[in-house]
């Protein structure tokens, strides 16, 4: 009988899982670069007070961070084709790949966190520095660029890097929709060897890995930041 965990299968599964990570990788990349863009599109609609798109957007907000996130991957890859195919007559899950779907999640999901950050980094600080920018001529975007972003990128930092490990984290939710990441790949490898430990404990340990190394490059930038700010308060 083979035994549970053996050193020799865990090494043979490296090759096999490791390629997936890029995976993994393309779906962090697309839901915080465009959730970044769609979270400041929101901000500016809340800020600005838009008719229709504020109370739209506060419901969505609402609705994204109050949903776990295999509820939301769920909703996406079987609701949208459950209302489109009918009216169009077409087959979406056919023409679009699960990862498509996983995208159109993860970065819905960023833009409302993403979003409440930013919108809380912005809205702490003093609005008298915003005055004090337009008292000595400066418009509305260079108040924002020179002023504002700065300050608002210091604030938002830690809670982004927090959020980033957690995205990271939740992207092995998308092997469920049949998105083969290295969570869907350890499956695959355990389904066809009957030995899952090894491939699991391997997946594991990238995670482990990947997150320690997000949050020491978030704590580094974020000393980096504060460096000297104690001085000048």
């Amino acid at each position: 009988m083979d035994k549970l965990f053996g050193w020799e299968r865990f090494f043979e599964n490296i090759p096999k899982i490791l390629p997936y990570l890029s995976v993994t990788f393309q779906i962090v990349v697309y839901a915080t670069g465009f959730g970044v863009l769609l979270a400041a599109f929101i901000v500016l609609a809340e800020l600005k007070k838009i008719p229709v798109l504020n109370p739209f957007f506060k419901v969505y907000v609402s609705f994204m961070r109050g949903t776990p996130m295999l509820v939301q991957l769920m909703i996406i890859y079987y609701g949208i084709p459950a209302l489109i195919d009918p009216v169009f007559g077409t087959n979406i899950n056919r023409g679009f790949s699960a990862v498509t779907f996983a995208y159109i999640t993860f970065i819905l999901n960023q833009g409302a966190f993403l979003s409440a950050i930013f919108y809380g980094a912005i809205t702490s600080i003093p609005y008298g520095q915003t005055e004090a920018g337009f008292s000595v001529g400066l418009t509305e975007l260079q108040t924002f660029r020179r002023i504002l972003l700065p300050q608002m990128v210091r604030i938002a930092l830690p809670p982004f890097g927090s959020d980033l490990v957690g995205l990271f984290q939740n992207s092995s939710l998308v092997f469920l929709i049949g998105v083969t990441d290295i969570m869907g790949r350890a499956k695959s490898i355990g389904a066809a060897t009957k030995h899952v430990l090894e491939a699991y404990v391997f997946v594991v340990i990238i995670y482990i890995v990947i997150s320690l190394t997000i949050r020491l490059l978030f704590y580094y930038l974020n000393t980096k930041l504060e460096y000297g700010r104690e001085g000048v308060e």
